[in-house]
């Protein structure tokens, strides 16, 4: 089962990490930006708030928010975890699940998907490779984002320095699921990353520190969606 919710794509995800630069008004500030960016160029940009600020900043713009990551447990004595249920309650559309700064177990992200369905929200489960990306598929998450840790924070877009990497995982996830949208990240700094992501068939792209630790990060969001065509 699938949530009904879905994102318009091609899509720029934002997240905002744990970074200085993300956290509480500046966090905010990074949010209004998107939201002003996506609506005067037309384009599809979500958000992922740092998580003690996700409700506020769901609640301040008209943008997909999504948690940067939420546990495998269900409501009741969990202290210090993240359910599905605060999630959405915070207004968020979803949660990054699996990034590879905050790695789960398969029986957490299949749990995670299947719950976070049955409450119409959607998952963006991060992988690092073709054959993980594979496997997830089957689990049947909305969205999958193929980053190589290798290439994360580096400014070396995966879209170019490993495209076949990108452009194999689509074959591979659309195989299984027709539906999924794939997304890629690691390295993307700029329009040309982008352009070159959606030439090799993703759905969009997944990024942090291009926008978040840029100089300007409204002129940095705006060369990124640039090349969403």
């Amino acid at each position: 089962m699938k949530s009904g919710l879905k994102i318009k794509t091609p899509v720029i995800v934002l997240n905002e990490k744990a970074y200085v630069e993300s956290v509480g008004k500046k966090g905010l500030e990074l949010a209004k930006i998107c939201e002003e960016v996506a609506a005067e160029r037309g384009v599809s940009i979500a958000i992922c708030p740092q998580q003690v600020e996700l409700a506020k900043i769901a609640a301040a713009v008209n943008i997909p928010c999504f948690a940067q990551h939420v546990d495998a447990v269900e409501p009741g004595s969990q202290t210090g975890f993240v359910t599905l249920e605060s999630v959405k309650e915070a207004g968020a559309v979803g949660s990054l699940v699996n990034h590879s700064e905050h790695r789960l177990k398969i029986a957490d992200i299949d749990f995670i998907i299947s719950k976070a369905a049955s409450l119409n929200l959607l998952t963006i489960v991060c992988t690092n490779n073709i054959a993980v990306s594979r496997s997830i598929a089957e689990l049947k998450p909305y969205a999958i984002a193929v980053e190589p840790p290798e290439l994360i924070g580096t400014g070396r877009a995966v879209s170019k320095i490993d495209p076949a990497i990108v452009e194999n995982t689509v074959k591979e996830v659309k195989r299984v699921d027709e539906e999924c949208v794939v997304l890629c990240g690691a390295g993307v700094t700029n329009g040309e990353d982008v352009r070159a992501a959606v030439e090799l068939s993703a759905d969009g792209v997944l990024l942090a520190s291009g926008v978040v630790k840029a100089k300007d990060p409204r002129a940095a969001l705006i060369d990124l969606v640039s090349g969403l065509g």
